[in-house]
């Protein structure tokens, strides 16, 4: 039988080996698995980016009507995707009048190119906007100057058109951002937020008197408070009813009241007596003359 040669083998290194060699193993598998579940992730993330992705692929395509009645579940799906896509319209358009706005504060246009006139850049974010994107200068004007108001009352819940900060500008301008929000909240107050419209702001509006002050320190909240306190200041007090015949009518009734007297063979009868015969042949349900001279009188004028 032939002999082997156990020299130089050693139990420890062979353990210290195989030990190795197992760790490699567990620690390619955990690398392995932690790649695929990196994976999964990056998958349902880009799965989830591209559902809540606007976009005209998510609006379906025009059709009749399904029937006359209630909207089938289809048609419920198509009216939300639609309304979904018509709120995004003031959302993009204060998107848009920021980012004309920082352009045009940082002159971030400087080195553009135009497009036109290759030889030199724009000189003015109008300019850009109109060139690059057929914005017309009236109409940059107006994004830029609603993007803040429309983004701070998005901040605060309140789904507010472009029609709407519209007219709240001009306030906005005159007495600052605080108090515009502030004319907001004071008519969602008075009326509810979905019955908001830029009619009923553009009337408020026109209801402060001309020397409005306000301090655009105060919280919008007191502000709505101020304002609703400076529009009821500004109404002039409603006037009584008034009971009171006029001068001629007096006159009238005094000299009447004189060939009374003389027919009753009285010195004098108060205007009182008279009134209260008058009322009392007025409802009197067995002779309605007096009843139908007056209704004569009221319907001629």
């Amino acid at each position: 039988m032939k002999d082997f040669d156990l020299d130089g083998w050693d139990d420890d290194d062979a353990s210290s080996d195989a030990a190795a060699s197992l760790a490699r193993t567990a620690a390619q598998i955990e690398e392995e698995r932690q790649k695929l579940t990196e994976q999964a992730l990056a998958e349902r993330i880009t799965a989830a980016v591209a559902a809540a992705r606007p976009g005209l692929d998510k609006i379906p395509a025009p059709t009749g009507p399904a029937g006359t009645g209630e909207l089938t579940e289809g048609e419920k799906e198509s009216l939300d995707a639609c309304v979904a896509g018509i709120e995004l319209l003031s959302t993009a358009t204060w998107v848009a009048g920021k980012s004309l706005d920082t352009m045009a504060t940082g002159r971030l246009f400087r080195k553009i190119p135009h497009k036109l006139e290759p030889e030199r850049c724009y000189k003015t974010i109008e300019e850009w906007a109109e060139i690059e994107h057929g914005i017309s200068r009236s109409r940059c004007s107006q994004l830029r100057d609603g993007w803040e108001l429309g983004e701070l009352l998005t901040a605060c819940g309140y789904k507010a058109p472009e029609g709407q900060v519209r007219e709240l500008v001009p306030f906005r301008n005159k007495h600052g951002l605080k108090a515009a929000v502030g004319v907001y909240e004071m008519v969602v107050q008075a009326v509810g937020a979905d019955k908001v419209t830029a009619k009923r702001l553009r009337e408020t509006v026109k209801l402060f008197p001309g020397d409005l002050a306000l301090s655009d320190d105060d919280d919008a909240q007191v502000i709505a408070q101020s304002l609703a306190g400076a529009i009821e200041g500004a109404k002039p007090p409603t006037p009584q009813p008034s009971n009171a015949l006029p001068d001629r009518l007096k006159r009238d009734v005094d000299r009447r009241s004189v060939m009374l007297a003389d027919r009753l063979d009285r010195k004098r009868i108060p205007r009182s007596e008279i009134l209260t015969h008058l009322l009392t042949a007025f409802v009197d349900d067995q002779d309605s003359r007096v009843f139908d001279v007056v209704v004569e009188r009221m319907r001629t004028g």
